[in-house]
């Protein structure tokens, strides 16, 4: 389909021209990210379906759907959601403060009648959604250097406040360095971005020392020296590290790895199913595993770079920022390179919540291909 098709007037708007300009193999990279999850859960449960697989993959099913449904919304329509999306998220985490459900020590969990969720989750939408917009009317001389730059802060630090005082650490910095990465992309002045990073190196250890929870402080301490504490805070860095090792070139075999057959490897089919993947698939099939996360990162960048609006690329990059932080930090944690903090790798790891929320955010993705010859602008009239 050519660019002049595209931007006749009504043609762009044909359901049918819609759905074909969906990027499709995008689209296959993420079956397969999925179906490698689904294939190791498989495995990892004594060669069963259940109680992970075949949930994992009905769940990818439907929400691929969702995401295919809500490429073909047009960006006019994302935009005027976005402050409302952030609004009501910031309103559930306050809701979650008040009344939230308490489980395993923590605070995280919102229920609305049968409904039960982390509006966390919701956050990582709305912030993205919130940034595009604010940035989308903002010259860019004041995205560079201004006294305006305390609104997207404001909008970034009260989520992360909130966030991290459920506890949830991983979460919180997920939120935060999305919104940091937005605002690098907008173009913000890298003095600002150098004085920040000197900011954080100096704020940091008051903050590791008096600020956050004593089990987060052992989990950063112990990272550093998990052989300090083998079977206790050190245990699970311990034995994803053997996982890693002992899968070799080529892995040990589907069902064959000790570390996940015998449960010494925990969380398994959560946060440390890469460790599960690289023992039994070894060194190729990790390598392989993180070239589709790769491959994903840079065409969701293509796309973002397509659209012809500054709220569809700013969207489109900050949906694809989230992600790859997602494939960055559980890969350190499972390397042993970064504090556990419950990141779980996107799309590979077992989780409904995550998997809706990357989901949800490749809509926009794709919404923002389809749709990149949108108008989009910061009027009243933005959806004439």
């Amino acid at each position: 389909m050519s660019t002049s098709a595209l931007s006749r007037p009504g043609e762009r708007d044909r359901p049918l021209i819609k759905f074909i300009e969906i990027d499709w193999v995008f689209c296959l990279l993420l079956c397969l990210i999925a179906g490698a999850g689904g294939m190791i859960m498989f495995s990892v449960a004594g060669g069963s379906w259940t109680p992970w697989a075949a949930a994992h993959l009905v769940r990818f099913g439907l929400f691929f759907l969702l995401m295919i449904a809500l490429a073909m919304v047009d960006l006019r329509v994302w935009f005027l959601a976005a402050y409302p999306v952030y609004i009501v998220s910031l309103v559930l985490l306050v809701g979650v403060e008040v009344a939230g459900d308490v489980s395993k020590g923590a605070q995280r969990w919102l229920s609305i009648g049968p409904l039960r969720f982390q509006p966390s989750e919701v956050m990582k939408i709305g912030i993205v959604l919130a940034l595009a917009r604010f940035y989308h009317s903002m010259s860019a001389e004041s995205a560079h250097m201004s006294w305006w730059l305390l609104v997207p802060v404001a909008m970034i630090g009260l989520p992360v406040v909130l966030v991290a005082h459920q506890p949830d650490l991983g979460t919180a910095i997920l939120i935060g360095a999305t919104g940091l990465a937005i605002m690098i992309l907008a173009g913000l002045s890298w003095r600002l971005i150098l004085a920040g990073v000197l900011a954080v190196l100096v704020a940091l250890p008051p903050f590791i020392m008096f600020v956050i929870h004593e089990y987060q402080r052992k989990r950063i301490l112990t990272f550093l020296n998990p052989e300090n504490d083998p079977s206790g805070d050190g245990y699970h860095i311990l034995q994803s590290k053997i996982a890693l090792g002992a899968g070799g070139f080529l892995g040990k075999g589907l069902g064959l790895g000790t570390q996940s057959q015998l449960n010494y490897l925990p969380e398994k089919h959560t946060d440390f199913i890469f460790a599960a993947l690289a023992e039994e698939l070894g060194f190729v099939g990790s390598v392989t595993v993180l070239l589709l996360y790769a491959a994903v990162i840079f065409m969701a960048l293509r796309t973002a770079s397509m659209s012809h609006s500054h709220f569809g690329r700013l969207g489109a990059a900050g949906v694809t920022a989230t992600f790859a932080l997602y494939v960055l930090i559980n890969g350190a944690m499972v390397m042993g390179m970064a504090p556990v903090v419950g990141v779980p790798m996107p799309l590979l790891s077992y989780g409904g919540t995550v998997m809706l929320t990357v989901m949800i955010g490749f809509g926009l993705v794709q919404s923002s291909r389809v749709h990149r010859y949108s108008e989009v602008t910061s009027g009243r009239g933005s959806l004439l």
